[in-house]
């Protein structure tokens, strides 16, 4: 595989930083640009993020003296110096969607993590081991846009991380109804306990937009391509409720599926743990080895003792057992920054790269 170059946008923000730890040694991809708002641009990465760097892992040293560009001003300048962008930005739904179209029609395609552009039809919402067909309508996108190589594809939400993947493997026992209650970590606020002390000592049962993104999202990504456009999935229902939890990292979340067939829960089990999709079979280098993990106990999975599992890339699974008012009920866990965000962008980017959308 070539070597990318590849530029962080949003770089100082807790997303961002996370991307430029995962990138520090990563085999393909090799950090070129930094960029920020005008607040952070011209200074260095260590100056524009000094004791904003929120990661556990020191600020990586190749990055440390880079000089953050600035987001909007300089995309012309940022598209000439990479092969493509990963958008961690920190802003408005409306400019957010203009710059990634900016990067775009520069012919710099664009890994986002925000959600500006996760319902228009033509951008492909790719969770890479579920839906990597949904790249297809890139080919649409490019020509609305008038590009040759930019295009714009989005990771989904957070929250949906941990239940979406689990709730597909079952699928084909024709799933009616999902309802799904998300207990989400204070990072996928931006946030730590430092940062955050009303949270300490609490449960804050809501959290703005969470709902309908944990209900949407799913039916884009269960859906299908038609004419160059994704068509979203029309069953099955999903209800959720979202919760901000005094954890750090991890978003849990319990699950309530119903389905038509018949299935023991062993080979509820079965399907899990040896569901794969393509990251697995071409062996990407996030990939994690396997992707849903079951746990036997009933007090697993836990944030503090699994999240980490797999480099952060796996989702864990436990307490599986029949329920009275729907089929089955069990908890999932994912890591929120890890598999939630900037590392499902970079297993994205990955298998975009292997599909020659980069090239």
């Amino acid at each position: 595989m070539k070597k990318y170059k590849v530029g962080i946008i949003g770089a100082t923000g807790m997303v961002g930083q996370r991307f430029a730890t995962l990138l520090e040694n990563h085999p393909w991809f090799s950090v070129a640009v930094l960029a920020a708002s005008p607040r952070s641009a011209g200074k260095t990465y260590s100056e524009a993020a000094g004791s904003r760097w929120l990661m556990t892992s020191p600020m990586p040293e190749s990055m440390k003296n880079m000089v953050v560009l600035d987001a909007e001003k300089d995309v012309k300048k940022i598209a000439g110096m990479v092969d493509f962008v990963f958008c961690a930005v920190n802003m408005d739904k409306q400019k957010a969607c203009e710059l990634e179209e900016a990067y775009a029609k520069a012919e710099c395609p664009v890994i986002s993590n925000n959600s500006a552009h996760r319902a228009t039809p033509d951008v492909p919402m790719i969770v890479p081991e579920i839906n990597p067909s949904h790249a297809e309508v890139i080919e649409t996108q490019r020509k609305r846009l008038g590009t040759k190589r930019g295009f714009i594809a989005v990771k989904s939400n957070c929250s949906l991380q941990s239940y979406v993947p689990a709730v597909t493997p079952l699928m084909d026992l024709g799933v009616t109804k999902v309802l799904a209650c998300t207990y989400q970590a204070i990072s996928g606020a931006g946030k730590t306990f430092k940062t955050m002390p009303e949270i300490l000592d609490n449960v804050i049962p809501y959290i703005g937009g969470e709902e309908g993104k944990s209900e949407n999202e799913p039916m884009k990504i269960w859906g299908h391509v038609e004419n160059g456009l994704i068509v979203n999935a029309e069953t099955p229902n999903v209800t959720s409720q979202c919760l901000r939890v005094p954890v750090s990292d991890g978003h849990m979340a319990a699950v309530f599926v119903s389905y038509e067939k018949k299935a023991e829960l062993e080979e509820i089990i079965k399907r899990w743990e040896s569901f794969k999709g393509e990251p697995q079979e071409l062996n990407l280098p996030s990939a994690p080895k396997q992707f849903l993990h079951y746990f036997r106990e009933n007090d697993r999975p836990q944030p503090k003792l699994d999240r980490n599992l797999e480099n952060g890339m796996a989702v864990s699974i436990g307490h599986l057992r029949p329920d009275s008012q729907y089929t089955i009920k069990f908890v999932c866990l994912s890591h929120n920054t890890l598999r939630g965000a900037a590392g499902g962008g970079v297993l994205m980017a990955e298998l975009l790269c292997s599909k020659g959308y980069m090239d």
